[in-house]
């Protein structure tokens, strides 16, 4: 086997390594025998939220273990193949296997970045703020171009992008914009870009064209997933029933059927009081795990907003990329160290490199500065 084909099979050896961590391989086949047998539960469905749950925990593992099954399978017969073409003089055999091992690699690379995306607001959409920093013209110039840069590498992805907000500059480019994002797994792969980015150009705005730092920086928070799961503890809450008022006449409410339900812990009150008993204990349970719900968020953008504040001026020591087109073309990551010369493309969207390195980082738990250090 030659020396070049030999390092596409360790790639896709490594990609498979990666992917059977991920999801725990060597437990994975006793996991999807529990979700079988939790599925032929007659009374799964009498929960349907629940049932529904468990059928996307179990569909996420067969996709998982049939990609890795699937890329090892592939990876061990073209191998075969190879060997069998080299043994017996076939290099029409030995070129079509060694071009399918090419393209399961780029295959395994892909399935590897998406592994990557598994924490728990990854799969969510998101909202991108971008804010121009201090440098007047120049800087609300370089947050426009940064708005088009992320509008088109979601447009690539196939996302909905919406506008939400827009602050024009005073006389070019913007001072801020908030985008929704829209689309599977839009907040995983978008999070890495939160911090300051540098640019580096000779200025269109100045008449002596002399080079210009401009900074602006980005902001990447999830959207809140609506089906929010809330747990209400039996021992926090205290119900009551009581004869509900009413107008008079034949519909007036005879019985204790109106429900009042307090959640000790937080002091919320609910009450219904307008159908049966069952059916006023069931809309206040909802009206309860609804305003928890609204408690859990507050919470949530509470911490979103304090991040916010903590994130740092748009200017140099907080910076995470710079981007330079004078006196040479480079974009470079400087908590990855991964770079590139092709700055048309990245400033056209093209982003996944960058992405997938800072994913990566996230997972060894390395920095550049980290394995620099060890070296």
């Amino acid at each position: 086997m030659r020396a070049e084909t030999q390092n596409i099979v360790s790639e896709i050896e490594k990609s498979l390594g990666l992917l059977a961590k991920r999801m725990d391989y060597d437990t994975a086949q006793h996991r999807l025998e529990e979700f079988n047998a939790r599925v032929e539960d007659p009374n799964l469905w009498d929960d349907p939220e629940k049932a529904q749950k468990l059928m996307r925990e179990r569909q996420t593992l067969v996709d998982a273990m049939e990609t890795y099954n699937g890329i090892k399978t592939d990876l061990s017969d073209n191998i075969e193949l190879i060997e069998l073409g080299e043994m017996e003089g076939d290099a029409d055999v030995v070129k079509d296997a060694e071009a399918a091992l090419k393209a399961l690699r780029d295959t395994a690379a892909e399935k590897e970045l998406e592994a990557l995306l598994d924490g728990e607001a990854d799969g969510n959409d998101t909202f991108l703020e971008i804010n121009a920093g201090a440098g007047g013209t120049e800087s609300c110039d370089w947050a426009s171009m940064l708005a088009r840069m992320y509008v088109r590498w979601a447009e690539k992805k196939g996302y909905k992008v919406e506008l939400q907000s827009e602050s024009a500059g005073e006389e070019a480019g913007i001072k801020s914009a908030a985008y929704k994002i829209s689309g599977h797994n839009a907040y995983g792969w978008l999070k890495s870009e939160s911090g300051v980015h540098r640019l580096v150009r000779i200025s269109p705005y100045d008449a002596a064209a002399k080079r210009h730092t401009s900074f602006s920086s980005v902001w990447v928070y999830p959207v809140v997933d609506d089906n929010i799961e809330i747990e209400v503890n039996p021992s926090d809450i205290r119900i009551d029933t009581y004869r509900s008022s009413g107008a008079g006449g034949q519909h007036v409410n005879t019985t204790d059927s109106a429900v009042r339900i307090t959640h000790i812990p937080t002091g919320i009150v609910v009450t219904s009081s307008e159908k049966s008993q069952h059916q006023n204990r069931d809309i206040a349970m909802k009206a309860l795990k609804s305003r928890l719900y609204q408690l859990e968020l507050d919470r949530r953008n509470a911490e979103i907003n304090a991040a916010h504040e903590a994130k740092g001026d748009a200017g140099w020591g907080n910076q995470i990329r710079s981007y330079v087109l004078q006196p040479y073309q480079m974009v470079k990551d400087l908590r990855t160290g991964h770079e590139t010369s092709d700055t048309r493309g990245v400033l056209d969207g093209d982003l996944d490199g960058f992405m997938a390195a800072t994913l990566a980082m996230k997972v060894s738990g390395k920095s550049r500065a980290d394995a620099q250090a060890e070296d």
